[in-house]
């Protein structure tokens, strides 16, 4: 099973855990990338996850998230096939590094793609992501765990 997590999915555990819902999340995070560590799932990294990461004035971050990407199983170049659906995705109301991040998914025939973003979750869930399904942190650990 491959599994993309954007930006914002994937930096959750670093979150300040002030509410509940960031606590929960951050834990299916958390419980996430334990699997994929044991070889239970697979993660897939991305040139725009490097550029996202890079882009982090918070050091503590920034390293998180380029130690975490390091770790993925499978990498998504940033080539024409991406760029072609990321233009499909933003002409549907999708902003265009949220677009890169699924189009990389859809590329990379992830099996889900997560976000912890509500307006981009309700968005992505509308458009065409063929064999990818599009979730958040709850709903991905549920379907993980089974």
């Amino acid at each position: 099973m491959k599994i993309y997590l954007d930006m914002c999915s994937l930096q959750r555990p670093l979150d300040t855990k002030t509410h509940l819902r960031i606590s929960v999340e951050a834990e299916a995070i958390l419980g996430v990338l334990t699997l994929c560590e044991s070889g239970e799932t697979e993660l897939i990294g991305s040139d725009v996850l490097l550029f996202e990461a890079a882009r982090s004035p918070l050091p503590v971050r920034r390293r998180y998230a380029l130690a975490v990407v390091s770790r993925a199983k499978h990498f998504v170049p940033l080539e024409s096939g991406v760029v072609e659906r990321e233009r499909i995705f933003q002409t549907l109301g999708i902003k265009p590094v949220d677009a890169l991040h699924l189009a990389s998914a859809v590329e990379a025939k992830a099996d889900f793609f997560c976000t912890c973003d509500d307006k981009f979750l309700n968005k992505a869930k509308a458009v065409d992501t063929l064999q990818t399904k599009v979730v958040s942190p709850l709903e991905l650990i549920t379907e993980v765990a089974r």
